[in-house]
């Protein structure tokens, strides 16, 4: 009988202690509590950036493009990125087709520009000669007029003077001939200098796109690993793609001796960065791997990045180590120092309340929370000092006490709140 009531009056012993230890314990009832912590507090900015050689040789196609109105020039085939290349060995090949078809037009001009030299050389040639036989025949005819004139001597005066009217008109157009002559030669020559120049215009542009044609095989200027080069888009210029005129660039041979990591700060933080400051580099390839580096260059103006709805600002940070690791386009955490200060209290960011442009944070006061305003210093991405207000023994609470009416405020003095 005694065995009949021992186990249910167990069981009830055992579902009232249960119920003792967790059930009267809600999540509603857990307050989380902190102390503020003291040392050195870091202010950064932590941003994802990509790695690039500081220094890079150019690899670059045809750049006489811009003279024979050759504006965009298509990439056929190109070596794969990464490829381990020395001096004068193949790296592109770009579409030949228009420039084919320009060097074939350029050779009819230069053949018509040919021909037209050697018609007008013809002409002038044949239109001299006749000019020549015309004088000596006015030679001839001068020298007869001269022997009417002599053989009039023994005529009458009228036949005298006539054949003396005569001979001054031979005279006289074997001297405009004489001179006709030397205005055609002068025009002649005249237009041979045209048509040589012409001929020349020609063949100049003829030997520029043929010396094009050659350079539309893309070779490496030096030793090096073939790195495709980036658009402002954040594409690649890989085959298939089109290279300017202006910027012929097809690919580059960093020199992995110096490395940049580029990085994109949004505009709420780029106020606080500044060249020279120093930056702590990972690797997201190798998580053990830490660098370090200096902001260099901080960018004036913003920029719209692809699948950004806010204006960032590139930032480039050199690399202060040489590791034969680092590659272009590893991904880097970058972790830029703004500002060190050696001893400070400060709590987490969640813990400070803003009521009437005054800071609080709910501490407690025996066994109730009290609401203390504080003075706030520097703040980082997680925590922010506190210079006035709280002390390193203060429990502080991380999310408001479940009931806060009527709770007690304490102010700073005066003093305090109203200094700069």
């Amino acid at each position: 009988m005694k065995k009949k009531y021992l186990i249910p009056g167990i069981v009830f012993v055992a579902a009232i202690l249960a119920y003792a230890l967790f059930g009267g314990n809600t999540e509603e009832d857990i307050v989380l509590t902190i102390t503020p912590e003291r040392g050195e507090f870091v202010v950064d900015v932590n941003t994802t950036g990509e790695l690039r050689a500081k220094n890079s040789t150019e690899i670059r196609g045809p750049q006489r493009g811009r003279n024979v109105r050759l504006f965009n020039l298509n990439i056929q085939r190109m070596v794969p990125e990464g490829t381990v290349v020395e001096k004068g060995d193949f790296v592109a090949e770009l579409d030949r087709s228009e420039i084919t078809g320009r060097l074939q037009d350029a050779q009819l001009e230069l053949s018509q520009a040919q021909s037209q030299v050697t018609q007008v050389s013809l002409d002038s040639a044949l239109t001299l000669s006749q000019a020549r036989d015309n004088l000596i025949n006015l030679e001839y005819a001068l020298e007869e007029r001269q022997i009417a004139v002599d053989q009039s001597k023994y005529e009458s005066p009228a036949v005298q003077r006539q054949a003396e009217i005569e001979l001054d008109k031979a005279r006289r157009q074997l001297e405009q001939e004489k001179k006709n002559y030397q205005t055609k030669v002068k025009q002649a020559e005249a237009q041979m200098t045209d048509v040589m120049a012409d001929l020349q215009e020609e063949q100049n542009e003829y030997n520029t796109i043929r010396d094009l044609v050659s350079e539309f095989t893309v070779n490496a200027p030096a030793n090096g690993m073939v790195i495709y080069k980036r658009n402002r888009d954040g594409t690649k210029v890989q085959t298939g793609s089109e290279i300017s005129a202006w910027d012929p660039t097809v690919a580059l041979l960093p020199d992995f001796s110096v490395m940049e990591s580029v990085t994109y700060v949004n505009e709420v933080d780029i106020q606080k960065i500044k060249k020279d400051q120093r930056v702590n580099i990972g690797l997201d390839a190798i998580p053990d791997k830490r660098l370090s580096g200096v902001v260099t260059s901080v960018a004036n103006i913003g920029e719209q990045r692809p699948n950004s709805d806010s204006k960032v600002y590139e930032v480039i940070i050199e690399i202060a180590e040489s590791d034969s690791v680092l590659r272009p386009a590893m991904t880097t955490s970058n972790e830029i120092v703004i500002d060190i200060v050696k001893d400070a209290l400060y709590v987490p960011l969640e813990t400070v309340h803003v009521q009437d442009s005054s800071s609080f944070v709910f501490k407690r006061n025996g066994l109730s929370p009290v609401m203390q305003e504080v003075r706030l210093g520097l703040m980082n991405e997680n925590s922010v000092i506190v210079e006035r207000g709280i002390d390193i023994d203060d429990v502080i609470y991380l999310s408001l006490p479940e009931d806060t009416t009527g709770i007690e405020k304490l102010y700073l003095e005066e003093e305090i709140t109203s200094r700069d």
